[in-house]
């Protein structure tokens, strides 16, 4: 694993992640990896292991009030819009534009904490399957390590079945 900037620093979202991390007593700081990680397949490849342990931090955009919705799922599951939607209200679709607005990260690098603004969050129950997941750090080359049960704490969100 290695620094994607010349200087060896941190890109802005990664040390926005980090600071959060530390803040919450986190023991696992992001990691740079030489690869991009944009694609939970590319993050499994370049951590070697399964896909499903990759934490896919998807948003949608809550039509009522226009609200950032973070669902955290598994990397080899598909997210059901109505299952969400039931829990939260109607969904529309989240352009890059709106994913950077309204968490301050670009697409593959969303990070499930250190957002720029609040969201609305859910967790899928299928993390749970593993001791050992990997979430975007704020950069689409950045992960740190936790467990389901760190999501819980770090995020305060909820844990719902909202997969296929």
């Amino acid at each position: 694993m290695t620094s994607v900037l010349p200087d060896g620093a941190l890109p802005d979202g990664t040390q926005r992640v980090s600071a959060r991390l530390a803040e919450l007593g986190h023991p696992h700081a992001p990691q740079l990896l030489s690869d991009s990680a944009r694609t939970a397949q590319d993050a499994a490849d370049a951590l070697g292991v399964e896909l499903g342990q990759i934490v896919k931090s998807i948003i949608f955009r809550r039509r009522s009030d226009d609200a950032a919705v973070l669902v955290m799922t598994s990397g080899d599951r598909r997210v059901d819009e109505a299952k969400v939607a039931a829990k939260v209200g109607e969904l529309g679709r989240a352009d890059a534009a709106f994913v950077k607005a309204a968490t301050g990260f670009s697409i593959g690098g969303v990070s499930p904490v250190a957002h720029s603004n609040p969201s609305v969050e859910l967790i899928d129950t299928e993390l749970f399957r593993f001791d050992v997941i990997w979430a975007a750090a704020g950069h689409p080359h950045a992960v740190f390590k936790l467990t389901p049960d760190d999501l819980i704490r770090l995020t305060g969100a909820p844990v719902a079945d909202v997969t296929t």
